[in-house]
């Protein structure tokens, strides 16, 4: 049954509805809406670096109106481009704020020339400075200037949010991101500075570079004569892949990869390193090649009349075009037509 079509384009929508959301895009916090802000605002300081009133003689404007590039006619192009129209977000927070922008350009940008702080940290109080957190701006774990011994990221680091405390890079551990994780040796320890070296990849702990430094082998080595080795797994005594397969060794591993298709179990890739071949293939000269089972001394296609083609591993019989199969031959056109127009031979009647 077919729907009317308002009522499919209904049951569409309603399907469409009753589909799961997409993730929403994770709105920005007010500090990273005042970050941004300000971001374009410097911008704006750069596109309008080199520009004058444009009235044509520069030097009287200047004289006259003031200049340029402290004027309110270059402050009016800077915030008519700081938002796109479709922005509502930015430009409320323009709407809002516009006032507090105009008092800091006009009157206070030489005494606080950092606008993001003056506008974000100081006076919305949106943001925190680099190094601080939360809604005290706090010290982050580590110090303001170096958090987490430079060796992470800070909780909330130049926002109102987070508690402060350190997600170390990879390599490092501790409140303080100056331990290091198993896999890496402190290569650089002072009172200021921790650094973590990647260890060896054969050892799981190490105190230095070498693979003769591991306190402990990663899996998939051993310790041999003071150093650790990779395991050849695919010498064990017990292959550790199937019979269609072939081991290779790899550093504290192994891969299983497939035999060749000619082949019956292989030590290696291709057909030149078959145990055996499957039906259909022999050994030449070092590899499973395919036997033709058509250039044979024994025929392989045995009716008579009957063509042998050759396949991989395998062969097929198949009578010539225009000959006619039967369960022992080919026949040919012309003896098939004069078997179908010969009349059948009746027995001759004796005489009564």
């Amino acid at each position: 049954m077919r729907l009317p079509r308002p009522a499919a384009l209904g049951l569409l929508s309603l399907l469409l509805l009753l589909l799961p959301a997409p993730e929403a895009a994770k709105k920005p916090t007010p500090c990273q809406r005042c970050r941004g802000l300000v971001d374009k605002f410097n911008q704006g300081l750069v596109d309008t670096a080199k520009k004058n009133f444009g009235g044509g003689n520069t030097a009287w404007e200047e004289k006259t109106l003031s200049k340029y590039e402290s004027s309110e006619i270059r402050l009016l192009e800077i915030l008519e481009g700081l938002c796109e129209s479709s922005d509502f977000e930015c430009n409320q927070m323009l709407e809002a704020q516009e006032e507090h922008l105009e008092a800091w350009w006009l009157q206070l940008k030489n005494e606080y020339p950092d606008l993001f702080e003056w506008f974000c940290v100081k006076t919305l109080k949106l943001c925190c400075s680099p190094g601080t957190y939360g809604p005290d701006c706090l010290a982050c774990q580590g110090g303001s200037q170096r958090p987490c011994s430079g060796n992470g990221h800070c909780s909330g680091d130049g926002s109102r949010q987070g508690d402060g405390s350190c997600r170390c890079h990879v390599g490092y551990q501790g409140p303080l991101c100056t331990d290091c994780m198993d896999g890496y040796f402190s290569s650089l320890r002072n009172e200021t500075h921790s650094v973590c070296t990647a260890c060896d990849e054969s050892c799981k702990t190490c105190s230095g570079p070498t693979n003769r430094d591991c306190g402990e082998c990663e899996v998939g080595w051993v310790l041999d004569e003071g150093a650790c080795v990779d395991v050849d797994e695919c010498a064990a005594e017990t292959p550790p892949c199937s019979a269609a397969q072939f081991c290779k060794n790899a550093n504290g591993s192994y891969t299983c990869e497939e035999c060749d298709s000619s082949c019956v179990g292989c030590t290696g890739e291709g057909p030149g390193n078959c145990k055996e071949c499957i039906p259909g293939y022999a050994k030449e000269h070092g590899q499973c090649a395919d036997v033709d089972e058509c250039s044979l001394a024994e025929k392989a296609c045995v009716r008579k009349n009957e063509n042998c083609y050759n396949t991989p591993g395998s062969y097929v019989c198949v009578c010539p075009d225009g000959f006619e199969e039967t369960e022992d031959a080919c026949v040919p056109p012309a003896e098939a037509e004069a078997t179908e127009e010969s009349p059948t031979q009746l027995p001759a009647h004796e005489d009564l």
